[in-house]
C-alpha cells in the first residue's frame, strides 16, 4: 500500500450516472489486475474504494457510477484537481490458471477491473471471452474498447435492448472456456454458480470503511472462516467461497 497525491487529468460521463476518470501520479504500488485504490474526498470522513479499471506507469484509470454523496462529489471533480489515493490494495486476479480460453463476467460496476485482466491475458497469448450484464442499452460502458482490445465480446441486457436478453448467466451457459473470473454483485455470483463449468474467481463488491483491514467491516464468511474482502480479497476462488 502507498499513500501518494495524484492530479486528475479527465473526468468525463461514459452514461448518465458512470464517469471515467483518469489520474496522473505514482502507480508503483499497483502489480495486479483487481487491486482497488482508495479515495480521500473532500468533505467526506471515510475513503472511498474503486476498483482500477486500467493503469500504466504514470496514470490510473477508474470507472465509477454515482450512487451517493461521494461520488456525486467526484462526478463534479475538475481537471487539475488533487486527489489523496491509496494504491496497491487488495490481491488482485491470479491469471496463471487461467487456460487458453478464460471467461470473463463483468455485472455493472463490476465491469471495469475486468478490462485490465483482459489486456493482461491477451499479453499472455490467451484468447478471453467477455460477458458484460447491464440492464438496458443506455447503461453500457466499454464494450467497444473490450472489441478494441481484441476479446470476443458478448453482452446481455434485462430489457433485450441489445445482445442477449436476460442475465450473464444466459450468455454463459452457451460458451466453452477453459476457466472464469468475474466481479459482480451478490446475486449475481449465486446465480452463477448454477452454471459455471470450471474453477474461476470471483471479486467481490463490499461496503469498506478503511480500506486496509483495520476495521473488519467488509467481512465475508468463507470455507476458511470469516475473510477480509479489503484485505484477504477482493478477490476469492470459488471453491473457498461456494465450494
Amino acid at each position: 500500500m502507498k499513500q501518494s497525491i495524484f492530479t486528475i487529468v479527465r473526468n468525463k460521463a461514459l452514461t448518465d450516472v458512470v464517469y471515467k476518470m483518469v489520474l496522473e501520479g505514482d502507480t508503483s504500488a499497483i502489480t495486479n489486475c483487481g487491486q482497488f485504490v482508495d479515495l480521500r474526498l473532500p468533505e467526506k470522513y471515510l475513503r472511498r474504494p474503486i476498483s482500477v479499471c486500467d493503469y500504466d506507469e504514470k496514470t490510473l484509470t477508474l470507472i465509477y457510477k454515482v450512487v451517493g454523496s461521494g461520488t456525486e462529489i467526484m462526478s463534479t471533480l475538475e481537471v487539475g484537481a488533487k486527489l489523496d489515493v491509496l494504491t496497491g490494495l487488495g490481491n488482485g486476479y491470479d491469471t496463471s490458471l487461467s487456460g487458453d480460453r478464460p471467461l470473463l463476467v463483468g455485472g455493472g460496476v463490476g465491469v471495469p477491473p475486468m478490462y485490465n485482466l483482459c489486456k493482461k491475458l491477451i499479453q499472455q497469448g490467451k484468447h478471453p471471452q467477455v460477458v458484460l450484464g447491464f440492464n438496458v442499452a443506455s447503461e453500457i460502458f466499454l464494450a467497444e474498447e473490450f472489441k478494441a482490445l481484441g476479446a470476443e465480446v458478448h453482452i446481455a441486457t434485462a430489457d433485450g435492448s441489445v445482445g442477449t436478453q436476460g442475465f450473464v448467466t444466459d450468455v454463459i451457459k452457451n460458451l466453452e472456456y477453459t476457466y472464469f473470473y468475474s466481479c459482480g454483485p451478490m446475486p449475481m455470483f449465486k446465480a452463477m454458480e448454477n452454471v459455471m463449468a470450471t474453477s474461476g474467481q470471483y471479486s467481490f463488491e463490499e461496503r469498506m470503511g478503511c480500506g486496509f483491514g483495520a476495521c473488519m467491516g467488509c467481512t465475508i464468511q468463507t470455507k476458511s472462516g470469516y475473510k477480509r474482502v479489503c484485505k484477504d480479497g477482493p478477490v476469492f476462488f470459488r471453491e473457498e467461497v461456494f465450494g
